[in-house]
């Protein structure tokens, strides 16, 4: 058994990432829908963040929204997508990756569970400046963006050290 936690030491970090993404998400969703139920449709926090309840039946920034069959198909392309970002995961042999897989996965599938359900992924944080707003997102839409800054910043280190490395030789 020791041998099993020390040979997917990564892999069960990403899932100890993963879940609690999805969990604090749905948990934060839920709060906030109280939170707002009695207000105007949002809650002012800061003079440049909101708390709002909206849903976005499509991706990224409010794209490919009244898509026919869009939660089916958004939701199977999804679960394919992910299903690579597994397969990478259970290959790497690096914390860096392991941890950025994790959050990109728990992003991923939190979305794509409340797609499912809902018909749409619910977004509540709205920051916005003299007027202009930031598309609503939420926590599992941070995580992924987190997980692929994560990726950006190893691959671009990593292949410096390389680089580096073979100049010494």
């Amino acid at each position: 058994m020791k041998n099993f936690f020390l040979k997917f030491r990564f892999q069960i970090l990403a899932i100890l990432l993963a879940v609690p993404v999805i969990l604090i998400d749905r948990m934060i969703e839920y709060a906030v829908s109280f939170y707002i139920q009695n207000s105007e449709g949002f809650v002012k926090i800061t003079p440049f963040f909101n708390l709002v309840w909206t849903g976005n039946d499509g991706i990224s920034f409010g794209m490919l929204q009244d898509l026919a069959y869009g939660k089916w198909l958004l939701s199977i392309l999804a679960f394919i997508i992910t299903g690579f970002f597994f397969i990478w995961l259970m290959r790497t042999k690096s914390l860096w990756v392991a941890c950025a897989l994790g959050l990109i996965i728990g992003g991923a599938l939190g979305n794509t569970f409340e797609r499912l359900y809902y018909g749409y992924v619910i977004d509540i944080l709205d920051f916005h400046f003299a007027g202009y707003h930031w598309p609503a997102f939420n926590l599992t839409d941070s995580a992924i963006v987190g997980g692929v800054t994560l990726l950006m910043f190893y691959e671009f280190f990593k292949t410096s050290k390389l680089e580096d490395l073979k100049g010494e030789e």
